[in-house]
């Protein structure tokens, strides 16, 4: 039998391409698993647990099916239209293709000393993670089967162009050097803002689930929270594509201004509500998550705190005082509050990169000269080059405008396309049951739902026997 073919750029005696350093891909590998199990199982038991208990199974399958649509999309079409460096159709998109091939994979990625393969990969979570947030938005309502129509739609016509724009070096606002460490834009402003646009079309929930909506389960939503959190290491601490000395930094700046965004949070709750909510203390961590990831690799540990002092203040005023005053986002009933934890604190996070991000440290993560760009607004000022600043700031602006307009437009085109097709929300019938109408499965066999008749009849009639 023939011998197998030798993968692309390998001679007979290597088991491994010359560029590849097996410390870096090992890394990458980590961090992209991290970054999946923030979703899976992450969100999953997040979303099972915070929401009412008719509500578990819903919610948690709309995240598991989420992850395994996004993963199929992105290997048929959704990375190349995202990441495709060398041919583009646009400023906006690259040029669709499949990306599974053996000779694609074993390429080395555009940055990084590693596979193609482990870029896709990487790249997906990150994919994914954003369709589940946008789902937190819709949690008790949505048709499942819409929402199945949405996934691929949305990741196809909005998250690549996002991406594209700000993450590839062939975007438009890459290329004019827009700060995105990690996510803050491409997938939390995004998911913040195509969430709570796409609950503004299919509706609230029903009104009794709106005034009263307890979690079925703190202690696992604190499960879900934890994972979330801790997963936030390869989130943020993937980015600069390799194990030197940037992603470290990324990390603990990643914790510090989480900690201090939740411990802010509680205090504000302590002092207007007089209870340390835990669900309060919940958002406050993910609003500080949030708020780091444009920044991680980019800024000093005091920035960190700074920041988190105001992911902890500003978004928990939009989501408590704020809210209840503006008619319109009263009226949109976004279940998880994704708009103030992640449109907001996303916002809130790509301002201040525009303030403090420290030229050194994006030298290191661009892996530039000194530049125009990539300089904070106090850093120009110090050095008396506040023009070079201004402009950062205005490109951390022209950023936010782009992705607001982008998921307005293409998450309003996709809902009122499916709603022709498939109602985007669940029917009466359906609102009143739940996971049993939806799903014909419950996520728990309690007593108080008819069990505990059940248990004592057969033990009546001697059919329970103790093992």
């Amino acid at each position: 039998m023939a011998a197998p073919p030798l993968p692309v750029n390998l001679m007979p005696d290597q088991t491994s391409p010359d560029w590849l350093n097996k410390g870096d891909n090992a890394w990458q590998l980590t961090a992209a698993t991290l970054v999946g199990m923030q979703s899976i199982p992450g969100l999953v038991i997040l979303y099972g647990s915070i929401v009412k208990k008719k509500w578990a199974v819903n919610s948690a399958f709309m995240a598991f099916y989420a992850f395994a649509a996004v993963l199929v999309c992105w290997v048929g079409w959704g990375y190349q239209l995202s990441f495709n460096v060398d041919h583009k159709l646009t400023h906006f998109l690259g040029r669709p293709n499949v990306a599974l091939n053996e000779e694609f994979l074993f390429r080395k990625a555009f940055a990084g000393n590693f596979p193609m393969a482990t870029m896709v990969y990487f790249q997906f979570v990150f994919a994914a993670i954003t369709l589940i947030l946008i789902a937190g938005a819709l949690l008790g309502r949505m048709n499942f089967y819409a929402w199945m129509l949405f996934v691929p739609l949305w990741l196809t016509f909005s998250y690549t162009i996002v991406a594209f724009s700000i993450w590839c070096p062939s975007g438009w606002l890459a290329s004019m050097g827009v700060i995105d460490y990690s996510g803050g834009y491409v997938i939390h402003l995004s998911s913040g803002v195509a969430g709570f646009t796409a609950a503004y079309w299919v509706g609230p929930r029903a009104l009794k689930d709106r005034e009263r909506f307890p979690p079925n389960n703190i202690i696992m939503m604190l499960t879900g929270a934890g994972l979330l959190w801790m997963g936030w290491t390869g989130f943020n601490g993937g980015d600069p594509y390799n194990a030197g000395i940037d992603a470290p930094l990324a990390v603990i700046n990643t914790h510090v201004c989480t900690a201090t965004s939740l411990l802010t949070w509680l205090i504000l709750d302590i002092i207007f509500f007089k209870k340390p909510s835990v669900i309060g203390a919940t958002q406050g961590m993910i609003t500080g998550l949030v708020c780091i990831t444009p920044a991680a690799g980019v800024v000093q540990g005091w920035a960190a705190i700074l920041m988190g002092l105001m992911s902890g203040s500003i978004p928990w005023y939009t989501m408590m005082v704020l809210h209840k005053k503006l008619p319109f986002i009263k009226h949109v009933d976004d279940t998880m509050a994704v708009f103030h934890t992640h449109a907001v604190a996303g916002s809130l996070g790509g301002i201040l990169t525009g303030f403090f991000a420290e030229p050194k440290l994006c030298r290191i993560f661009y892996n530039v000269a000194e530049w125009e760009h990539y300089i904070g607004l106090a850093y120009g000022l110090r050095d008396g080059r506040s023009n070079a600043g201004l402009k950062q700031m205005g490109l951390q602006i022209l950023g936010i405008l782009f992705v607001i307009s982008v998921n307005i437009v293409v998450t309003s085109i996709i809902c009122v396309l499916i709603n022709f097709v498939i109602p985007l929300r669940l029917s009466e019938d359906q609102l009143e049951f739940g996971d049993d109408a939806i799903h014909g499965e419950e996520a728990y066999a309690l007593w108080g739902d008819g069990e505990k008749e059940k248990f004592e009849n057969s033990k009546n009639r001697g059919e329970v026997q103790m093992a």
